[in-house]
C-alpha cells in the first residue's frame, strides 16, 4: 500500500473517532443534566437522543453532498459540524440549546458514516479493504474509550463537569477539519460522477505507484465500464439492487437491535443497577471502552483473513451467550456477573458486527449507487439507534432489566439465522466485480 492510501485512510477514519466520542460522551453527563434541569423521563430521553436524531438527518442527507460535492469536501463539512456542536454544547444555557447543539453534532456523525467508509473503500486495494475501511470502526471505539476516560477524569471538576465533558471534543474536531483539507479525492468518484478520467488516473497513480500505466489504464477502463452499466439503473430502489438493499438494511437493523448503543450510552446507569456507586460505574465504563478497543483491533486483524461472514457468525454466538447470561443474572439476582457479561457482549460486538458493518455496507453496492446505498445502511442504523435510545429510559422504568436483555438476545438468534442463510462473503472481491459476486449482472 502507498503512503498516500494509508495517510488518507487514517485521516478519514478520524471522523470515526469523533463519531464515537460525540455519541458516547453524553453517558457521563446525562444524569447531571437530568438533575440540573429536573428532566422527566420523556424529555430526558429526547435530550440524550438529540444527537442520534441529528445523525438520522445527517445519514439521510449525507448521500447527496457525498455524490455531488465529492468525498473530500463532504468530510470537511462534517468536521465543521463536529466543532460547532462541541463548542455550543459546552456553553449551552438551557436544555433546548443543548438539544440543538447535540443535533448539529449528530448531523456531522451521520454524514461521516456515509462519506468516510465509502471514501476509504474507494481508495483501498481489494486485499486490504477490510482492514483500511475497518479503521473507521477502530476509531469509533477509540473515540468511545477516549470519551469514557475523559468523563472519568473530568467527573470531579465540579458542578460544571458536564460542560467540560461535552466541550472538550472541539479540539479533535478542529484537527480533523484541518487535516481533511489534505485528502486526495476518490478516483472512482472523479471518473464515475465527474466524468474526469484524467483526474481519476492521476489519483490512481498516486495511490498505486507500483502499478504500470497499462494496469492503471485498465483499472480506469473497468471503473468507466462499471459506471456505464449503472447509468440506466442509477436509481437505488430497483429490482436489480434488491439483494444489496436488503443486506444493508438488515445488517444495520440487527446491529442496533443487539442493544449495543443503549448499553454504551447508559453504561454507568446499567452498572449502578448492579449496586456499584456512581464513581465506580464511571470507571467500569472505561473498562467497556477498553474492551471494545482491544477486540475491535482483533476484528480488524481477522476481517481480511477469516472474512466478513465468519466474523458475523462468531459475533452472533457471543451476543447470544452474553445477553442470555445478563438476562439470567438480573432475573436470578446474581447481578455480580453482569459487568463481566457486559464486557463479553462488547467483545462479541467488536469482533463481529462492529468490525464488519461499515466495511460491508461500503462494498456491496455498484460505483454508481454506492453513496445512495451507504445512505440507506447508515440511516437505517441511526433510525434504529435513535428509537432505542429514546425509549430506553422508559423501558428501564417499565420492565425488569432481565426482560430487556432477553429481548435483545432473541433478536441476535434471528441475526445468526440470517447470517448463515443469506449473507455472502465479500472478502477480497474488487469493487468493480462485486455485482457479479452478488448476482446483480
Amino acid at each position: 500500500m502507498s503512503n498516500t492510501v494509508v495517510r488518507c485512510s487514517v485521516v478519514a477514519a478520524l471522523g470515526g473517532f469523533l463519531f464515537g466520542f460525540d455519541t458516547v460522551v453524553i453517558s457521563g453527563a446525562e444524569q447531571a443534566i437530568q438533575r440540573l434541569w429536573g428532566l422527566r423521563a420523556a424529555l430526558h430521553g429526547l435530550v440524550i437522543s438529540a444527537a442520534l436524531w441529528g445523525t438520522v438527518a445527517g445519514a439521510l442527507a449525507g448521500g447527496w453532498p457525498t455524490e455531488h460535492w465529492g468525498r473530500r469536501r463532504t468530510l470537511f463539512a462534517a468536521g465543521v459540524l463536529y466543532f460547532v456542536s462541541a463548542a455550543w454544547s459546552g456553553l449551552a444555557t438551557g436544555v433546548y440549546a443543548l438539544m440543538i447543539a447535540r443535533f448539529i453534532g449528530g448531523i456531522g456523525v451521520g454524514i461521516s458514516t456515509v462519506a468516510a467508509p465509502l471514501y476509504i473503500a474507494e481508495i483501498s486495494p481489494a486485499s486490504a479493504r477490510g482492514r483500511l475501511a475497518g479503521m473507521f470502526q477502530f476509531n469509533i471505539v477509540f473515540g468511545i474509550l477516549a470519551a469514557y476516560l475523559s468523563n472519568a477524569l473530568l467527573g470531579g471538576v465540579g458542578r460544571h463537569a458536564w460542560r467540560w465533558m461535552l466541550g472538550v471534543e472541539a479540539f479533535p474536531a478542529l484537527l480533523f477539519t484541518v487535516l481533511s483539507l489534505w485528502l486526495v479525492e476518490s478516483p472512482r468518484w472523479l471518473i464515475t460522477h465527474q466524468g474526469d478520467r484524467a483526474a481519476g488516473l492521476r489519483v490512481f497513480r498516486r495511490i498505486n505507484p507500483a502499478l504500470p500505466d497499462a494496469d492503471l489504464e485498465a483499472l480506469a477502463d473497468e471503473v468507466e465500464a462499471s459506471a456505464l452499466r449503472g447509468e440506466a439503473g442509477a436509481r437505488l430502489f430497483t429490482r436489480r439492487l434488491a439483494r444489496p438493499i436488503l443486506l444493508a438494511f438488515l445488517i444495520a437493523f440487527f446491529n442496533q437491535f443487539s442493544g449495543v448503543n443503549a448499553i454504551l450510552y447508559f453504561a454507568p446507569r446499567i452498572f449502578e443497577l448492579t449496586g456499584l456507586a456512581e464513581r465506580a460505574a464511571l470507571l467500569q465504563s472505561v473498562g467497556v471502552g477498553a474492551t471494545n478497543l482491544i477486540f475491535t483491533f482483533a476484528g480488524l486483524w481477522l476481517i481480511d483473513r477469516l472474512g466478513r461472514r465468519t466474523l458475523l457468525t462468531m459475533g452472533s454466538f457471543g451476543y447470544i451467550a452474553s445477553l442470555g447470561l445478563c438476562a439470567w443474572a438480573f432475573h436470578s439476582g446474581r447481578v455480580s456477573i453482569v459487568p463481566a457479561c457486559i464486557f463479553a457482549f462488547i467483545a462479541a460486538h467488536a469482533v463481529g458486527q462492529g468490525a464488519v458493518i461499515w466495511v460491508f455496507i461500503s462494498e456491496i453496492f455498484p460505483n454508481r449507487n454506492r453513496a445512495a446505498g451507504q445512505t440507506l445502511g447508515s440511516s437505517t442504523h441511526w433510525i434504529c439507534a435513535a428509537l432505542i435510545t429514546l425509549v430506553f429510559p422508559k423501558l428501564v422504568e417499565a420492565f425488569q432489566p432481565w426482560i430487556i436483555f432477553a429481548a435483545f438476545c432473541g433478536m441476535m438468534v434471528l441475526q445468526l439465522l440470517w447470517v448463515r442463510l443469506f449473507v455472502p462473503e465479500t472478502m477480497g472481491v474488487p469493487l468493480e466485480r462485486m455485482p457479479q459476486t452478488l448476482g446483480l449482472d
